[in-house]
């Protein structure tokens, strides 16, 4: 139950930080905070490497969340509100579409590829 409720929560955060990236009521610093803590979960360069049993995948499970929200609680309490509701109502449908769409286009450019190396091979 408890794992539920905070997976809820990274869920909302991240459409909280998603939405307020753009908004203009929140500070330069949040944002950069932001765009930092995205280049470290899209970097191959981790702070304990993932050939490490173990604690290599447990820093991306512990820092991300915690760093997540730690950056949400800067954000003003206004721009918090007018956001989790969206959050909690799933109004942008777009963005699931976009992330469904590129993951689709990821999987068949590797299978496209896969088959032309099978293809060249023989």
């Amino acid at each position: 139950m408890k794992l539920t409720k905070n997976i809820i929560a990274f869920k909302s955060n991240a459409y909280i930080l998603y939405r307020a990236i753009r908004d203009p009521r929140v500070a330069w610093y949040i944002k950069c905070l932001t765009l930092m803590l995205l280049a470290y979960i899209i970097s191959p360069i981790d702070l304990v490497p993932d050939f490490i049993p173990v604690l290599g995948l447990l820093d991306e499970a512990i820092l991300v969340p915690v760093a997540l929200a730690l950056i949400v609680r800067l954000i003003p309490e206004e721009v918090i509100i007018d956001y989790r509701d969206g959050a909690k109502d799933g109004q942008d449908i777009g963005l699931r579409v976009l992330g469904v769409s590129i993951i689709l286009a990821l999987w068949l450019l590797v299978l496209w590829l896969i088959s032309l190396l099978w293809l060249g091979s023989a």
